[in-house]
């Protein structure tokens, strides 16, 4: 008989943590709008003109993007470190800890939101990547070895 065991596997299928990532989705575009909303106010204080928008594909929309990645970015990485936990995962009851449950750094934290990104970009493939991986991880959770783990009710 065999004494190793598999590593166990995270329980937070990639169903729910879609789910928390829409939630999610609600407080991220509320930042960027606001984000928006700063940039026309400051364009049109400085160009006296009251149709002033920033061009799509300037250098302009280019920093209005970045400035929305790094803010979400904070909010999300500032959430897992405070609690492991952001708005959206909350109902899910998903929390980010390392693989071997404790607490993760920020450093990992950042990792995890960068290529997080980076599985969205290419069209989610890195979280679909969970429903062929052995341990159910996705691209982020490999790269800042992290998982989502779902709490047991109260």
């Amino acid at each position: 008989m065999n004494d190793a065991t598999p590593a166990p596997k995270p329980s937070a299928y990639i169903v729910r943590r879609l789910l928390a990532l829409v939630y999610d989705a609600l407080p991220a575009v509320a930042l960027c709008m606001v984000i928006g909303a700063i940039f026309v106010v400051v364009l049109t204080a400085t160009q006296h003109d009251e149709r002033a928008y920033v061009h799509p594909w300037s250098l302009l929309n280019w920093l209005e993007w970045a400035l929305c990645w790094i803010v979400v970015g904070a909010y999300a990485v500032l959430s897992w470190r405070g609690g492991g936990q952001t708005l959206g995962m909350r109902p899910w009851r998903l929390r980010v800890v390392t693989v071997d449950g404790g607490k993760p750094t920020t450093r990992a934290l950042v990792i995890r939101y960068a290529v997080g990104t980076l599985s969205l970009l290419a069209g989610g493939l890195g979280f679909w990547w969970a429903w062929i991986d052995r341990d159910r991880m996705t691209w982020h959770d490999r790269a800042s070895r992290t998982v989502i783990r779902r709490e047991p009710k109260r």
